[in-house]
């Protein structure tokens, strides 16, 4: 893998996130002592070297043209890099080939997908050939999943550490989050849900907490999708849109490590609100945004996205409650500055590929098809409170 021409390459760059993680590489690492060797890639030579001169990277910074509709390109691109970064999506449309290209040549691969369905086939197809290159396929390497993922994470530790034992149940709650959903992202649900219509069969992996753990079905969970009153907060908690991608991720990071949660562990997530007119116009935003991301009206057109001033003032706030047998509870929380689904996803996906190569030929990290906690787990985290500004935290 040393002979590889680049640490890093930044597939999409000349997209709103791409160009969003070419920024974070030039901002956190531009001119650095031990600055990765990275480059931009995309359809558009022309497109790469405007966004070059864009967002201030040195002239030379290198351009790979590549095409999700020549897979040949990907392949290419594929050999020269130890990480590819990916933000071209949706991933359901023209994800697979670059999937291929990584897992058979063994490159570490990082995206944001939060498209369960194409997870699913994805571990089908390339599980196996990952393990034997020894790439890495990291799925979901933004805010659906990474807070949370880690979060359950570092709250079992706590736990381990407190009680001497994992907690059989976690409560994820976001808190308080302010940003908006991008064109990207809108399409990406809505490819999804347009699946299911043509495949009703799908709807079952769906609604599945435990879809992406193979041959594994643990106990009945949660469901989430009742809002309820939660005493022991003072709020209302209504179902949350990031939960049917996160609550799987989580999962499959327990059963890819080995159930250090336990094989009895339940786990769910939620959106906190408040009763009364507070708590129905929490619920009538929520809902349209659902609308928004499912295509409807007033739904961003893929390439769009939050402004510079939106994406700065944005911020997410998730608690952990984390629930012992004999009553004793533990609280964690996790926080980000910037907008949860653009301006924090840019850095944590970048953070992911430098986590990925940081870890790169150490023992016991074996390839295949797995989440940033299954890979990473605290080498992300410190990457995270270091270079993302995110804080992970016990609460009293």
């Amino acid at each position: 893998m040393a002979d590889r021409e680049f640490d890093i390459v930044v597939y999409g760059a000349t997209g709103y996130t791409g160009r969003l993680v070419a920024e974070h590489f030039v901002r956190e690492y531009g001119g650095k002592e031990g600055a990765p060797r990275w480059a931009m890639a995309g359809r558009n030579k022309a497109k790469l070297e405007d966004v070059r001169t864009l967002i201030g990277a040195p002239a030379d910074t290198p351009v790979i043209v590549a095409d999700a509709h020549e897979p040949a390109t990907l392949d290419a691109m594929a050999k020269r890099a130890k990480v590819v970064i990916t933000t071209v999506g949706p991933y359901t449309l023209y994800g697979e080939p670059l999937v291929k290209a990584c897992a058979e040549n063994g490159t570490d691969y990082c995206d944001l997908t939060g498209e369960p369905t194409w997870i699913h086939d994805m571990i089908g197809k390339y599980d196996a050939a990952a393990k034997e290159s020894g790439a890495r396929i990291c799925f979901s390497s933004g805010f659906d999943s990474i807070p949370f993922d880690l979060g359950v994470l570092m709250l079992q530790k706590e736990a381990v550490s407190r009680f001497g034992k994992p907690a059989p149940r976690v409560r994820g709650r976001v808190r308080a989050m302010e940003g908006s959903w991008s064109g990207g992202t809108a399409a990406s649900m809505k490819v999804v849900m347009q699946q299911v219509m043509k495949n009703p069969s799908l709807f079952k992996l769906m609604s599945n907490p435990f879809a992406l753990t193979p041959g594994f079905d643990g106990p009945d969970q949660p469901s989430g999708n009742i809002p309820h009153y939660e005493s022991d907060l003072g709020k209302w908690a209504a179902p949350f849109v990031m939960a049917g991608i996160n609550t799987k991720n989580v999962h499959r990071t327990n059963y890819l490590r080995g159930h250090p949660y336990g094989e009895d562990f339940r786990y769910d997530e939620m959106v906190l609100t408040s009763p009364g007119e507070m708590g129905k116009k929490a619920a009538e935003a929520v809902a349209k945004g659902v609308k928004s991301m499912m295509g409807g009206e007033g739904a961003p057109k893929p390439g769009e996205g939050p402004s510079a001033e939106e994406r700065e003032n944005g911020f997410y706030d998730v608690l952990f409650i984390g629930e012992m047998p004999d009553g004793e509870t533990l609280r964690y929380g996790v926080k980000g500055k910037y907008d949860p689904g653009y301006g924090s996803t840019s850095r944590m996906i970048a953070e992911t590929a430098m986590a990925l190569l940081e870890t790169r030929g150490e023992t016991g990290k074996a390839g295949g098809v797995g989440t940033p906690g299954s890979f990473l787990g605290e080498t992300l985290v410190d990457r995270l409170r270091e270079h993302a500004e995110l804080t992970f935290a016990p609460e009293s």
